[in-house]
């Protein structure tokens, strides 16, 4: 018998691969579309340490207008960069659109107003920043679906809360986008901003409460931090009026 009269058997078929997972760039698509239905200059707005047991809240804003071009490469939503890949991007993003803050609420004004009007607050604190430098912003765009910005008609849960610049903000439209921080360029840059500066915070008063590991959990509940709530209490510095998990039965 030959080679030839053995039968050639064929090997298996491969296993599909699984999709490669690609990044959506963020673009300025929504921006532009909001522009141009009359905006002359809109803001991308996004929140970081909402969910934090210590520290600030933080609200970033991006201002850009019909002149402002692609956001610098590697723009993304915060949550998907690496501290150092955030940091790296600060040089590029201090240059790009027609202005840029970062606004903080304290814990202390958490505790006193709750986290929605500390977000309001934190927030009109960035936009009356961006408006003493170009004027008040005609639209803003937020992550989500909820409107943390605009006052409540029927006034604040917590008691009046007094609003900074309003004479010099105004009361620009608010539009809602899911997911615009991963998709609206101008989102995606203001998360960035205030993740670096809210993390820059909560690193440096680290130093003065060593026990509760801050330059790492940046003040959110990881094992350590919760221990650490659970041997020496809370620190000024937490949100008291939060249901802290103190007691060894709390739930982590």
């Amino acid at each position: 018998m030959t080679l030839l009269d053995h039968p050639i058997s064929e090997p298996p078929p491969r296993a599909p691969r699984a999709p490669a997972l690609v990044r959506r760039t963020p673009q300025l698509r929504h921006e532009r579309a909001l522009l141009r239905e009359g905006a002359r200059l809109l803001a991308g707005m996004d929140e970081v340490g909402r969910g934090s047991l210590a520290g600030p809240v933080t609200v970033g804003v991006v201002v850009v207008d019909a002149r402002t071009r692609a956001c610098p490469r590697g723009v993304a939503d915060s949550k998907l960069l690496t501290a150092a890949a955030r940091t790296a991007l600060l040089p590029a993003l201090s240059r790009w659109g027609a202005a840029r803050a970062v606004g903080h609420a304290t814990a202390a004004e958490i505790d006193e107003v709750g986290i929605i009007a500390a977000l309001r607050l934190a927030g009109r604190r960035a936009l009356l920043s961006v408006a003493r430098e170009v004027g008040p912003v005609d639209a803003v765009l937020l992550d989500g679906s909820h409107d943390w910005l605009t006052p409540p008609a029927q006034g604040e849960l917590f008691g009046a809360v007094e609003l900074p610049g309003a004479d010099v903000i105004g009361a620009p439209r608010v539009h809602l986008r899911v997911k615009a921080d991963l998709t609206c360029a101008s989102v995606a840059a203001a998360s960035v901003l205030a993740k670096c500066e809210r993390d820059g915070i909560m690193t440096a008063m680290a130093a003065d409460h060593p026990e509760y590991g801050w330059e790492s959990n940046k003040g959110y509940s990881s094992a350590d931090h919760i221990r650490a709530l659970r041997e020496h209490g809370p620190s000024p510095l937490h949100r008291r009026s939060w249901r802290l998990p103190l007691g060894l039965d709390a739930t982590e």
